[in-house]
């Protein structure tokens, strides 16, 4: 009974008063995050290809210089 009391007296207004608080970004605001994602997205892209090739590149020389 106790834990029922708590949920509608001191739970739901402070749920309440948090959700005052909370905004919704705008429409600008929405596009200039999409936009930093999908950059900093390609420039990993773009890193972790050059990683990728450099280390395939020493994998093959190296194997390459052995015979293997």
């Amino acid at each position: 009974m106790e834990k029922i009391r708590y949920f509608f007296k001191e739970f739901i207004p402070e749920v309440r008063g948090e959700w005052k608080k909370v905004t919704k970004p705008g429409r600008r605001e929405v596009l200039q995050t999409t936009v930093v994602v999908v950059v900093t997205s390609f420039v990993f892209a773009l890193y972790l290809f050059a990683a990728d090739w450099l280390i395939q590149l020493v994998y093959e020389k190296t194997f390459g210089l052995l015979g293997l």
